[in-house]
């Protein structure tokens, strides 16, 4: 079978070179020229993929043909936004994206989402893929629009994976943390999942997907364990002989424990990197 992947990135070059290794075809596509020989020489057919709110370059019909599967990775690029903007630029784009995938021989979307439309609440509870949705950031809100365009779609059915903080051997938020004072919601839990555990669960998804078993679904994917900021950046820190960042202990804590005993049920996946 042959997979699109739009945005082959952190998570989505390694996602590509393990679909191929379990037999898949794979298409890739990159923003990036110096990419598309990385791409070629680990088996992927690459393309050179821009797509913003007014337009998508013309190679997007070639990537899409022959395709059943689309995996979309692409980040909404909106952490520098605290004020709502009037145009929405990531629907947009994703808005110029769907009628091609609709002209296209894709039948079925699998779209990369967060835990970030779930909003961050002093109560610090448990969400579901049933809770209400209030998201506080951009991002947060403009990927449930997103979720929204491609659940409500009927020209192919949609699986929606929510991951928690992406994080791998040379990713992780106490290289930016380490050193400094004054961070916020010491008691908050950590939500984040190691890049080894995504891969697996979307190899995982495809397989119910392929087969129609999972049809229009939302998943989250985060680490089963959740320890509190504080405790897990004082520890990798001293793991990784950095500075331990210092926080304020007098602001009230807020925060979220998302669940992804969907995903285990469903799948039966047992997460591989519990000690994150």
């Amino acid at each position: 079978m042959k997979i699109s992947i739009l945005g082959c990135g952190w998570l989505g070059f390694p996602l590509a070179k393990k679909l191929i290794e379990i037999g898949f075809e794979v298409k890739g596509s990159t923003t990036s020229e110096n990419k598309l020989d990385i791409l070629k020489s680990n088996n992927s057919e690459p393309f050179l993929l821009k797509l913003s709110e007014t337009k998508i370059s013309e190679s997007i019909s070639e990537f899409l043909e022959n395709s059943e599967i689309l995996i979309i990775d692409i980040p909404p690029g909106l952490r520098k936004i605290t004020e709502p903007k009037t145009e929405k630029t990531f629907v947009a784009k994703i808005k110029k994206l769907i009628p091609f995938i609709e002209n296209s021989t894709i039948k079925k979307v699998l779209f990369i989402s967060s835990t970030s439309v779930y909003a961050d609440t002093a109560s610090i509870s448990t969400v579901t893929e049933e809770s209400i949705l209030h998201p506080d950031t951009e991002s947060g809100k403009q990927l449930v629009e997103v979720e929204n365009l491609f659940l409500n779609n009927s020209h192919f059915t949609s699986t929606i994976i929510r991951f928690g903080g992406l994080i791998g051997e040379d990713r992780n938020p106490i290289y930016m943390l380490a050193g400094k004072t004054n961070i916020a919601n010491p008691e908050a839990p950590i939500n984040l999942i190691h890049q080894e555990d995504c891969i697996g669960i979307i190899c995982e998804m495809l397989n119910e997907v392929q087969h129609d078993n999972v049809r229009n679904e939302v998943f989250n994917a985060v680490a089963p364990n959740h320890p509190t900021r504080k405790n897990y950046y004082t520890e990798k820190a001293k793991q990784l002989h950095l500075i331990a960042p210092l926080f304020n202990e007098n602001e009230t804590n807020i925060g979220k424990i998302v669940s992804s005993k969907k995903l285990e049920k469903i799948l039966g996946y047992r997460f591989i990197k519990l000690d994150l």
